[in-house]
């Protein structure tokens, strides 16, 4: 079996940051996080966990097409119509960002497809509450949905999605009835999102890779996609499933089975990393911190790369 790379493939421009308007008018700073947390591994000097690559192009109205009607894609391109139902203040470089947000999803899922020894991140903003008539959740387009079709029509290839966040990842099943490709893309079943608190989430999320697990040894799952949103730490202003020591032991759990999964088949199971949620306006550093702190393990786990980090996730103000 092939030996993994040391360090995290991560699929990151500048151009999938919007900056206008979201410090001042936006509670949600999804559209900022890829930029801020690529700074916050910068300072923390971790880079030698992560190898950037910026090759990789915008999506187009053609691709946000394959999840969305035709008519809600042109009211956020122009502006119009319902383009506030994402949650977030519209301009220009909303728009622009959005289509490099959602590629540089589908480009780490293609990348770790073809070359499975590479574990890939995805720097991402919101998507998991899109919805195809509009956006939802401070979620725009349905990169998840877009990037699976795709892969699919591409290589035949499905996928089974971890999704870590705070609140039910529905858009995968509320796409389901508008593109029927989805359910060969990331058949039913496949969209876990745990639930409960602390040892019951544990228990959930246990039961969720069992299930894939046995879908992955049967050859009807060929790629994973690992999101663990921020949201579910009991600190987060919108959150509250787990402790720092539960939402921890998720990431743990996670890289233990990838390697599990991967010496019974003897070839590296496909691994997608992404951020999803979080949400503190006390200390946003501290849900950074935890989406580092989770990628770190998943690099020391899977890809043997110990990296020497003392990050430290303060308690929310007034608790």
């Amino acid at each position: 079996m092939k030996k993994r790379n040391k360090r995290i493939l991560t699929f990151y421009t500048d151009q999938q940051v919007c900056i206008d308007n979201i410090r001042e008018a936006s509670f949600s700073k999804s559209p900022l996080k890829p930029y801020l947390l690529m700074q916050r591994i910068k300072n923390k000097k971790l880079s030698g966990a992560f190898q950037r690559t910026s090759d990789f192009q915008s999506f187009t109205k053609k691709d946000f097409k394959i999840a969305h009607t035709e008519s809600y894609v042109n009211d956020f391109f122009n502006g119009e119509g319902n383009c506030y139902t994402n949650g977030l203040p519209w301009s220009r470089n909303l728009v622009h960002s959005v289509g490099y947000t959602n590629a540089s999803l589908y480009a780490a899922k293609r990348h770790a497809l073809l070359h499975p020894e590479s574990i890939c991140f995805a720097p991402i903003s919101g998507m998991h509450h899109a919805q195809p008539k509009g956006g939802c959740g401070f979620c725009t387009f349905s990169g998840q949905v877009i990037s699976a079709i795709k892969l699919y029509e591409e290589f035949g290839a499905s996928g089974a999605y971890f999704d870590l966040d705070g609140h039910f990842g529905n858009s995968i099943e509320d796409s389901r009835d508008f593109n029927p490709i989805l359910d060969l893309a990331i058949p039913r079943g496949c969209n876990i999102n745990p639930i409960g608190k602390n040892g019951a989430y544990i228990e959930s999320f246990q039961r969720g890779l069992d299930h894939v697990g046995e879908l992955i040894r049967a050859g009807k799952i060929q790629y994973v996609v690992f999101a663990h949103g921020a949201d579910s730490h009991e600190d987060d202003d919108l959150g509250g499933a787990c402790d720092t020591k539960h939402w921890l032991l998720c990431a743990k759990m996670f890289s233990e089975w990838v390697n599990q999964i991967s010496k019974e088949t003897g070839k590296p199971l496909p691994v997608t990393l992404a951020l999803f949620g979080g949400y503190r306006s006390d200390n946003y550093d501290a849900v950074l911190d935890l989406h580092l702190k989770s990628l770190l393990i998943c690099a020391n786990i899977i890809c043997k790369n110990e990296q020497k980090e003392t990050l430290v996730i303060p308690r929310k103000v007034g608790r």
